[in-house]
């Protein structure tokens, strides 16, 4: 069980990698998430240092399980933005279906972070 739980650590400190590359090289994919009382080109910085200082945080033995915990609580924190995109007549990306899925992955994206960040 300790083998899998580092394995989906892993796996959740590259998509969050991966997520803060995307904030850099794409900006305009999840500009539309960003509320627009925000300033979105500081999210987007603040984003990408919060999921690349998490995601690197869980190949750190000493830091991954409060990464993990971190990832937890990002996903936590980003799960109202995808359900307000589900209930819009036009999601921002994709279709009703694209954003029902993202609901879905997100609460998934929790429980990995929470379920690996545990003994």
């Amino acid at each position: 069980m300790k083998n899998i739980k580092l394995v989906i650590g892993w796996l959740m400190g590259v998509i969050l990698i991966l997520g803060a590359v995307g904030h850099v090289t794409s900006p305009e994919v999840s500009s539309g998430f960003i509320p627009d009382f925000l300033p979105k080109q500081l999210v987007h910085i603040a984003a990408t240092i919060v999921e690349a200082a998490l995601g690197i945080g869980v190949f750190i033995k000493p830091y991954r399980k409060r990464a993990l915990q971190g990832i937890c609580i990002l996903m936590i924190l980003f799960l109202p933005l995808h359900v307000i995109d589900l209930f819009r007549e036009a999601p921002i990306i994709g279709s009703q279906t694209a954003a029902i899925i993202r609901v879905l992955v997100q609460f998934l994206f929790i429980f990995l972070a929470w379920f690996s960040s545990k003994d």
